[in-house]
């Protein structure tokens, strides 16, 4: 056998305490959440053309998918999380609007320093001169410790972050996305790539237990896909590569093994054009019946204005059976 390439053992990496790290984002910062009053104003006065008909489109799918009890999925990049919009998704969590959520790696790690530290995001020009990005003690503990709890107990990285977080006592655990959707027994799932996470760079972390658990979560989210026929609403926000890739694979083996769901509605929300959300969530999983649409905007503007406009139109109309909450 010829010689085995060299490795670096991570055992000699120098972390240091998140308490002692510059965050770029706190809880200080965070949005509030959207009221109802003045939406109504607003939103029947928008012109009636292009992105704004497309937004008030979506709201009134959304609006219609939960009616029904048909899921509203929200699949969101760590950027989200970053720019301070838990409060808002939360929000829509309790009320009822959406009824499952997926991260990504990034985003379970934020999700996570902002429930333990109330901070996250760090200046990664900064870090990375001396080595120091990504060295936060505490947060590969946290996550070794949901990896472990994922194993022990059969599920999922979403679900054992949520359970984590709600019985570790967390001082910020309110404005957790991964604990809200945990105590509203609700499926969040995370899905993760390997050596592209600040954890990968410990010697704790389990590459296999964490890689497993995750692809749990696969599954999970075909299965919820799976429920999406004839309106079910899947919603891209900032994900550019990963989620859009799970979530075509995801609906393929939903379609191959239940025939369904056909004639859903996907949008993606983003700051630039990307190829693979509007490839992959908005066309390809529309292209033979339901709408799909693409958004082109800050995240910190378009994600409330969403939410904004749901509280709007949430209010008209009978409500059924499973009519989410609209109530101030």
């Amino acid at each position: 056998m010829k010689r085995r390439p060299a490795t670096v053992d991570l055992k000699r990496v120098t972390t240091r305490p998140l308490a002692g790290r510059p965050s770029l984002a706190s809880v200080k910062a965070l949005a509030g959440v959207m009221p109802a009053r003045g939406a109504d104003v607003f939103f029947e006065n928008l012109p009636a053309f292009l992105k704004a008909n497309d937004l008030k489109a979506l709201i009134k799918a959304i609006i219609s998918a939960r009616r029904r009890n048909k899921p509203v999925i929200v699949m969101a990049g760590g950027h989200v999380i970053k720019v301070g919009l838990s409060p808002i998704l939360i929000d829509l969590l309790e009320r009822g609007w959406i009824s499952g959520l997926c991260l990504n790696g990034a985003g379970v790690i934020h999700d996570c320093e902002i429930a333990f530290a109330g901070r996250t995001s760090e200046d990664v020009a900064e870090g990375i001169r001396d080595g120091s990005f990504g060295m936060a003690a505490e947060t590969a503990e946290r996550y070794a410790e949901i990896v472990r709890a994922a194993g022990e107990n059969g599920i999922g990285l979403g679900q054992a972050a949520g359970l984590i977080i709600e019985k570790s006592g967390a001082r910020f655990k309110r404005h957790s996305l991964l604990a809200a959707a945990y105590r509203l027994s609700l499926p969040a799932t995370v899905h993760i790539a390997v050596d592209t996470d600040i954890v990968c760079q410990h010697p704790q972390y389990d590459a296999a237990g964490a890689a497993r658990a995750s692809h749990h979560d696969f599954t999970i989210l075909a299965r919820e896909i799976s429920r999406g026929e004839n309106g079910g609403v899947f919603i891209n926000i900032g994900s550019a590569v990963i989620l859009p890739e799970v979530f075509l694979k995801a609906l393929s083996v939903a379609r191959n093994i239940y025939g369904r769901p056909r004639k859903i509605v996907t949008a993606n929300f983003d700051m630039i054009f990307q190829y693979r959300p509007l490839v992959n969530v908005v066309r390809r999983p529309t292209a033979h019946g339901g709408a799909g649409y693409n958004f082109v905007g800050h995240h910190e503007l378009m994600i409330p204005l969403l939410a904004w406009g749901l509280k709007s139109y949430g209010r008209k109309g009978r409500r059924g059976k499973n009519a989410p909450d609209t109530r101030e």
